[in-house]
Order: C-alpha cells, then sequence, then structure tokens
C-alpha cells in the first residue's frame, strides 16, 4: 500500500511538471507574437523566469502531495464513497467543486494576505509583472493553504475521481493564463454583470496588490469590495484594441 501511494504521488507530480512545461513553452511562444498585448509593458517580467521555475517545483510538489492523497485515501475507501461516473455526476461534480474551490482560494488567499501570515505568500509577489512561469511560483505554505482543497474535497462530497483531476487540470491551465502577463481573453463575459475574469484581473492583484483575490470568478471580489475599480474598464479597453 505505501508503494502505490508514493508511485501516485510521483505519477501526478510527474503529469503537473510535463503540464507546466509543456503548457508554459506553448503559452510563452503565442505571447512573443501579439507585444501589443502585453498588459504592463513598462516592466519586464521574464527577468524572474528562472527563479519563478525553480519556485514553482517545490510548490507544484505539495499540490501533487494534496491532490494524490486525497485521491489515494479514495481508494482506499476512506472517505465518502463516489458517485458512480456518468455524464450528469461528472459535470455536477465538476461545477460544484469549481464553485467550492474558488471560494476557498479567495478566502485563504485573503488570508495570506494578512500581516502575521504575509511572510508565506511575499515569494510569490517578488513577481510584479507575472509570467506563464508565475503561477506557481509560491513556497510550500501559502500553496498548502490555496490548493488543500484538492485533499479535502474527497472527505466532503462523493465526487468521481475524474472531476476533481479535470478540476485541478482547468485551475492549472487557467492560473498559467491569468498569470501570463498578456491578454487575449477581454470580453463582455469578463466584466461586470458576469462574474467571469481574464488575465487582467490577476494581473492587477500582482501591480497593485490590495485587489482581486479571486482565482477563477469575480463573485467574492465584488461582495466583499475587493475588486479593483478600474478592471471593467481595462477589460473594454483591451476589447476594443482586439477590434481594432
Amino acid at each position: 500500500m505505501v508503494a502505490d501511494y508514493f508511485l501516485t504521488l510521483a505519477a501526478i507530480y510527474a503529469a503537473m511538471l510535463i503540464l507546466y512545461f509543456g503548457f508554459g513553452l506553448m503559452a510563452e511562444a503565442y505571447a512573443a507574437r501579439f507585444p501589443d498585448r502585453k498588459i504592463q509593458p513598462e516592466r519586464d517580467g521574464m527577468k524572474r523566469k528562472r527563479a519563478e521555475i525553480l519556485n514553482s517545483l517545490p510548490a507544484l510538489a505539495m499540490s501533487s502531495f494534496l491532490l494524490g492523497t486525497g485521491y489515494f485515501a479514495q481508494t482506499q475507501g476512506w472517505t465518502m464513497a463516489p458517485a458512480d461516473l456518468g455524464v450528469v455526476s461528472f459535470v455536477l461534480s465538476f461545477v460544484v467543486s469549481l464553485i467550492l474551490f474558488d471560494a476557498w482560494f479567495y478566502f485563504g488567499h485573503r488570508l495570506l494576505h494578512w500581516s502575521p501570515m504575509y511572510r508565506y505568500h511575499a515569494l510569490h509577489h517578488k513577481s510584479v509583472a507575472p509570467t506563464v512561469w508565475s503561477n506557481d511560483s509560491s513556497g510550500v505554505v501559502d500553496t498548502f493553504i490555496e490548493h488543500s482543497f484538492y485533499l479535502v474535497v474527497w472527505f466532503i462530497l462523493p465526487v468521481p475521481a475524474l472531476a476533481i483531476f479535470a478540476l485541478r487540470l482547468f485551475d492549472q491551465i487557467s492560473g498559467m493564463i491569468g498569470h501570463s502577463g498578456f491578454e487575449f481573453f477581454a470580453s463582455p463575459t469578463s466584466r461586470r454583470p458576469w462574474p467571469f475574469i481574464c488575465t487582467t484581473f490577476h494581473d492587477l492583484h500582482h501591480s497593485k496588490f490590495n485587489y482581486n483575490y479571486g482565482n477563477i470568478f469575480s463573485i467574492w471580489d465584488r461582495l466583499l469590495g475587493t475588486a479593483h475599480p478600474q478592471y471593467d474598464d481595462m477589460v473594454k479597453e483591451f476589447e476594443e484594441k482586439a477590434a481594432r
């Protein structure tokens, strides 16, 4: 059983590394073709690329540990019994988990910006102009706080494993896009009254610091007054630029 557990962790970590480097290289090459889409043209975030990659390795290991431990616990029958996998159960589990994860991330992220806790999150904010490599450039403590949902969810919901793996895949890709520093997804659905976000949303969190704590939606930021006041206008500007 112990060998199976460590094989599970190793397989998930290997998959996360392949996704991180594979998607990162593709996104970097694509963005280089569109310098006009850069959100902070006055800053060169790529100067921190090597440091961000090195910081990401232990953070991805922590994420893999949390996800792998939860999954292994389910395979051993230590969690809630998963619903039978089908289209309805997969979609429902994915959507519910997505909404809950966004709330978990928002409040965990706010906690990390509290003065006594900020030292665990400071490393991530060294990337003032984030890049596609910045998403996982964090310490293991803040990664644990933000990603422990991937350990807990198996115990509180009867989730099919595939739905949580799909959520982690979506979270990784959307997070890397959100940190990429280039805006390709500005649209009316990423600003008020819609709850969705685009890359500008999280880029503002890095450049302005005390705004936009959400990960996937803007709901909590708008409800609790932490949405950047210029965000919607900036999205509209990028929409107009793309339409020219």
